[in-house]
């Protein structure tokens, strides 16, 4: 008789680990429902359980779903990751859409300043990537609103292999718990994803993608008011400010094209 694990995780296919099951699937691709006291609980879980083990997180949006439709090892980083939160509130309207909503967006922001207020020691952050000095600025101001809060060092780094020796040397190094990359996407996930063993090696135990987060938390980019993120226009608000990223927007109609195509085919499937 076969033994189910006590994480609520699912057992994966043999030889591979344990990774709690998805609660919506966006255009193939998993999304989990975890609240952001939960996401910071469960960082705290795998130090104390898992140690020794690197965890990716995946702070997914639909540029990144877009994006992994034209790019397999992207996607297989995306199946292969322990956690995926809803960064954009695209991928909270198509889970709703779709049926299976989530009870909260999770951003890469919200996520470092979270753990960065716990002020726990053994939360030790890394930051690496951005402009040079970004980086630095955003770890001074973390420290600055978060009394306790420990940053073992930062590096802008380079997601090339040029620039990965050195990046790797410094996390050695600085002995983060956890790692927080922003290379932006597809970059910082598969930097993760190709480098998984000397993090290992390096003591890091959750390493997560968090695109501009320290371009906001530096002070570098404002970022929305909280009132328009609410609304779920803090995408409006980036592209008024920076009008370049339409080239990067013009994913969304198509994203949101193909969403209600998989709802429709959902509804018509049901008929049958």
């Amino acid at each position: 008789m076969t033994t189910q694990p006590a994480d609520p995780g699912v057992q994966a296919r043999s030889g591979e680990r344990p990774r709690l099951p998805a609660h919506a699937r966006i255009l193939g691709l998993p999304v989990h429902d975890l609240t952001l006291p939960e996401l910071v609980d469960r960082v705290r879980a795998w130090l104390r359980a898992e140690p020794d083990r690197l965890h990716q997180v995946v702070t997914l949006n639909p540029e990144m779903v877009m994006a992994a439709r034209h790019l397999p090892e992207f996607r297989e980083t995306i199946e292969a990751a322990d956690l995926v939160t809803a960064d954009g509130i695209g991928i909270v309207l198509a889970a709703r859409v779709l049926g299976r909503p989530l009870r909260e967006r999770v951003t890469g922001v919200d996520l470092v300043e979270a753990l960065a207020a716990t002020g726990e020691p053994e939360l030790a952050l890394f930051l690496l990537g951005a402009a040079p000095g970004v980086a630095e600025r955003a770890a001074r101001r973390l420290e600055a609103r978060y009394p306790g809060c420990r940053i073992t060092g930062t590096w802008a780094g380079s997601p090339g292999p040029e620039g990965s020796a050195e990046s790797l040397a410094r996390i050695a190094e600085a002995r983060p718990a956890v790692l927080l990359v922003a290379y932006g996407a597809p970059a910082q996930e598969l930097w993760i994803a190709r480098h998984r063993r000397e993090l290992e090696q390096a003591g890091v135990v959750v390493a997560v993608g968090v695109g501009g987060t320290f371009d906001y938390l530096s002070g570098a980019v404002p970022r929305a008011p909280r009132a328009l993120r609410r609304l779920g226009l803090e995408w409006l608000y980036r592209l008024i400010r920076q009008p370049w990223r339409w080239r990067r927007q013009r994913a969304l109609p198509q994203f949101a094209l193909l969403v209600v195509r998989e709802w429709v085919a959902r509804r018509l499937g049901g008929r049958k």
